[in-house]
């Protein structure tokens, strides 16, 4: 049995959490997840936030955070998420993408690393399929960024990395020391390139978690942009995926 622990990303089910926050933690623990990655706290405090956690028996295994956030509001943010317990932060998102944006990018993730790391918490970084464009340096944005900060870590999101036509396995075994969170993501094998529950698409996720369990992986992180179905149906899909196939 796999010890490494599942969460589902709350973006998933960003619709049912806004309209039942709690009742949404309830239906996550109901189907077997061990945690919870957030995307904001729909409204509520960090301390309601941990006391849900705690009367569902979830952890919090990470948290995404605008870029803004991580600029403008991080002593607030290392608190807050300090309260929940997760030691984790994200960066899960970036809007601008020029070669001056990067420059950007690099110095405003190395000042977060360094104060995230301060605090006892470590920053990560979300990748999409954007990142993979070659800079005027000849690498990737991606391969930049993380030679540019080394105190930021992976949060390899598969089905992106797929998605720009790379191989996620190979990026695991490359950062293997860096790579504390994975985003466990399929895509179906049709013209559209859909997002897909785990199993059912093309992403050879069986190896990608044998992989992240090689390399030390502390929470793989299930989540799914959009569904043909609903999303707590597409969590469901994929966690009794996990459990019958990867744990």
């Amino acid at each position: 049995m796999s010890t490494t622990p599942v969460a589902a990303q709350l973006y998933t089910l960003r619709n049912e959490t806004a309209e039942d926050f709690k009742g949404t933690l309830k239906q996550v623990a109901d189907l077997g997840f061990d945690g919870v990655e957030f995307a904001g706290f729909g409204g509520h405090s960090a301390e309601e936030v941990k006391a849900m956690l705690d009367e569902f028996g979830l952890k919090a295994a990470s948290s995404h955070v605008p870029l803004t956030d991580l600029k403008e509001r991080l002593d607030d943010v290392i608190r807050d998420q300090k309260t929940i317990g997760s030691s984790y932060i994200v960066c899960p998102y970036i809007e601008d993408r020029s070669e001056e944006d990067y420059e950007a990018l690099i110095k405003d993730l190395a000042v977060a690393a360094a104060k995230c790391e301060q605090a006892g918490l470590t920053l990560c970084y979300h990748n999409h399929d954007f990142e993979l464009e070659k800079l005027l340096n000849g690498k990737t944005a991606l391969q930049t960024i993380f030679e540019e900060v080394p105190a930021l870590q992976t949060e390899f999101d598969v089905y992106w990395l797929q998605k720009a036509d790379e191989n996620p396995v190979e990026w695991l075994d490359s950062y293997s020391d860096r790579s504390p969170l994975v985003h466990m993501k399929d895509m179906t094998t049709d013209d559209e390139q859909f997002f897909a529950e785990l199993g059912t698409g093309g992403v050879d996720v069986d190896r990608v978690w044998e992989k992240g369990k090689e390399v030390g992986v502390k929470w793989f992180i299930v989540e799914q942009d959009e569904s043909r179905r609903t999303p707590i149906e597409s969590l469901e899909i994929s966690m009794n995926y996990v459990k019958n196939n990867l744990k």
